[in-house]
């Protein structure tokens, strides 16, 4: 049986980038889970990072997405966006960390938490 796939040496950099952005939204926690730093609101994962997750070469994040955005993205920007393995089918997105600056990371995330976050986290004005 093989090891855990090798991670990326410049994965650090990356994961404090996503850690700042999705630790800055109301409560918010992060704990390994399947292996990788995942982010949760109220128990229910919002982020997953992805760091050479099963030697899939990439760095990246998985969240959930609106309906039809999944499709949406990888059909305009395939070599940004794919679908993930597993949540996938359940329309959520893979989004290529290098490919996107700080600001566009930023909306993915805070739309996937809102799409995940209890009401009452949300309110009217977040």
């Amino acid at each position: 049986m093989a090891g855990p796939a090798p991670k990326f040496a410049h994965g650090e950099e990356h994961l404090a980038r996503v850690r700042r952005l999705s630790l800055a939204l109301p409560g918010t926690s992060e704990k390994i889970s399947h292996g990788e730093p995942t982010f949760f609101v109220a128990k229910k994962v919002f982020v997953m990072f992805a760091n050479n997750h099963h030697n899939d070469g990439r760095l990246a994040v998985w969240l959930p997405a609106a309906p039809g955005e999944q499709s949406a993205l990888i059909g305009t920007e395939p070599a940004k966006f794919f679908k993930p393995p597993y949540v996938g089918v359940k329309g959520w997105l893979g989004i290529q960390l290098e490919a996107v600056d700080d600001d566009e990371l930023g909306l993915y995330i805070t739309q996937a938490w809102r799409l995940v976050a209890p009401k009452k986290l949300v309110g009217p004005t977040f």
